[in-house]
């Protein structure tokens, strides 16, 4: 293709026909859907700036601190004309990990039971990228899954994959909600999508199944409340009152998305290494904990898991076995008062409070 044809009109065949070929491909190289929006600055800065006044962001200073950047992604890429987004499915179909639950088992989050999800979605964003370049000599392009100052879910919004939902995540009438977001940035024109529809109409599912109340009204989500943050990148000591509203959660939480019911039209995910391993889909609390760091880092190898840290795994370890009330957990309990880590051994004297003390919280 000739690239000067892209530089003269945003409206011609060229551009039709490459952007029909891009979304080919992207389905080709393993996603589920692909979209496309015009670049330009965000008008979801007004609510993210409130956000962050809010507070909301609990230690995630970096939101704070990229701020700028992440509202406009000129200054991300010089020249940006162009948002690919791309969605990649991890759904596996029914959750079968309750069936094999107890309270000596923990539960991980539905999307880190596979490989690490970051080389999954960057390895297809990268193989969609060479395609472009190799379509449109001279194109330049920049990649990011999670990864950088670039706010995935949003720009999914500007396009026909889908709508912020309540949950203040992005949902998909073809695939719900399980499903992870890679974007493109591109200094090329595309042709661009007509913005999904919003279609949740009045249902509240999410906002009444989160376990601590972290989504303080639609469309709002206070993280400092939120299970997931806390268990992945809350770093220090978790609130006492939070404690038992973990329940066996180790890393992460599925409930407001779970609770979508858009996700009856979910398909199964077909990539591989998204899949759950089987030792993570009811893991037995006792064995993960006195997990020492080079075990962890084993035995989480290529996971999501491994963000956490093993300090704030362990201490994820130590409250699920608090909160089983299990006269099994107290020598696991006694010996993590002794554990290496500050965090852990604070978490495992509540812990042994709160199974001696059914009053305890």
């Amino acid at each position: 293709m000739n690239p000067d044809l892209l530089q003269s009109t945003e409206t011609n065949e060229d551009i039709r026909h490459l952007t029909e070929a891009i979304r080919n491909e992207a389905i080709e190289v393993g996603f589920s859907k692909a979209g496309f929006a015009r670049a330009g600055k965000t008008p979801y800065m007004a609510y993210f700036h409130d956000w962050l006044s809010d507070g909301f962001h609990g230690e995630m200073r970096y939101l704070k601190r990229q701020a700028e950047v992440r509202g406009n992604p000129e200054l991300v890429l010089t020249g940006v004309r162009s948002v690919i987004v791309a969605a990649l499915n991890y759904h596996c179909g029914e959750d079968t990990s309750a069936s094999r639950q107890s309270s000596l088992t923990g539960r991980i989050s539905l999307y880190a039971r596979g490989a690490d999800y970051h080389s999954a979605v960057m390895n297809r964003l990268e193989r969609l990228l060479r395609f472009i370049k190799n379509e449109v000599p001279g194109t330049n392009g920049l990649c990011y899954a999670d990864t950088g100052p670039v706010m995935e879910k949003v720009w999914g919004a500007e396009t026909a994959i889908g709508w912020i939902g309540k949950h203040t995540g992005l949902v998909s009438r073809e695939i719900g909600t399980s499903f992870f977001i890679g974007v493109i940035l591109l200094d090329i024109p595309l042709e661009y999508d007509d913005k999904s529809k919003a279609f949740c109409g009045t249902c509240r599912r999410c906002l009444d199944a989160c376990p601590t109340g972290a989504l303080v009204a639609p469309y709002r989500l206070d993280a400092r409340k939120c299970l997931s943050y806390l268990t992945i990148e809350f770093r220090g000591n978790i609130p006492t009152e939070l404690r038992p509203l973990i329940g066996n959660r180790i890393f992460g939480c599925d409930e407001c998305r779970n609770a979508c019911p858009w996700n009856r039209f979910a398909a199964k995910t077909t990539v591989e290494e998204l899949m759950p391993r089987a030792d993570n889909i009811a893991p037995e609390l006792l064995s993960l904990s006195g997990l020492s760091r080079g075990s962890f880092e084993r035995r989480f190898a290529a996971s999501p898991v491994l963000r956490a840290t093993r300090d704030g795994f362990t201490r994820n370890v130590i409250i699920a076995l608090g909160n089983s009330r299990r006269a099994e957990a107290v020598p696991a309990l006694k010996a993590a008062l002794t554990d290496e880590s500050p965090l852990v051994r604070d978490h495992a004297l509540w812990a042994l409070t709160h199974i001696c003390n059914t009053d305890s919280t």
